[in-house]
């Protein structure tokens, strides 16, 4: 299904900085009416309200912290589209002693922070019409690395749900993307080591509003992650993307 942005309500978590920061960019240069930009602190994107005035909305978002989800899913009826883009990284090997605590905060965050979203916002897109929700997943969700494993098995997860997803909101009119970014220019990027082959947050959040309007499920965004799609691409539309 295309989805076209502008005119648009969206709603975009971990927005104050990286790729949140450069979604929220994108979607008002491509013409979203409005964007709830979903932090924790609200006075983190005050640069983005500085830019855009009243078309950028500060929200208080937890994703650990369900009744944050749900105080904001009442105050944001009007949203269109949702990009779960906020997760968090633990570096963890498979037998770092931290692996288990690791794996335990990141599936807090990345997957049942998905799984909330989904749950809280999937009635507002559906009032609401032909919606999208976007999930920020990674080339991590496809193949291990290995000091980044617990990471690796968070999105790894989400990645799973967000399929599932797709086959129940298609029912509901609502689109859903799949995003798998390699190493882009973010602080993540640094403390995962990959800073020096890192590519600008504007390739995904450029990607994204074209992927969006072409109706794709999938988006590889980036060099690296092209090159695990072109690797990937038969599987993805032979099994993944097979409806039933």
């Amino acid at each position: 299904m295309s989805f076209d942005i502008k005119g648009k309500v969206a709603l975009v978590t971990g927005a104050n900085r990286g790729i949140g920061k450069s979604i929220v960019e994108s979607f008002i240069k491509h013409g979203a009416s409005k964007v709830y930009a979903a932090v924790r602190d609200t006075n983190s994107v005050s640069e983005l309200i500085e830019t855009f005035g009243d078309r950028v909305i500060a929200v208080h978002l937890d994703l650990s912290k369900p009744e944050t989800i749900a105080e904001l899913a009442k105050n944001a009826g009007d949203v269109q589209i949702v990009v779960n883009n906020a997760g968090v990284l633990a570096m963890a090997s498979p037998l770092s002693e931290n692996a288990e605590d690791a794996l335990a905060y990141e599936l807090e965050i990345n997957t049942f922070g998905l799984l909330r979203i989904a749950r809280a916002f999937t009635p507002i897109l559906e009032k609401n019409g032909s919606g999208a929700l976007v999930q920020l997943n990674s080339v991590a969700s496809i193949k291990n690395f290995t000091a980044l494993t617990t990471y690796s098995a968070s999105k790894a997860a989400t990645y799973s749900i967000t399929q599932g997803l797709k086959e129940e909101l298609a029912e509901k009119d609502i689109s859903v993307l799949s995003v798998h970014p390699g190493p882009i220019a973010t602080s993540m990027a640094e403390t995962g080591g990959m800073i020096e082959i890192a590519e600008p947050t504007s390739v995904v959040s450029e990607g994204i509003v074209s992927y969006l309007k072409q109706g794709k499920f999938h988006l590889f965004p980036d060099s690296m992650a092209k090159e695990f799609e072109s690797a990937y691409a038969g599987f993805a539309q032979n099994v993944v993307e097979v409806v039933g």
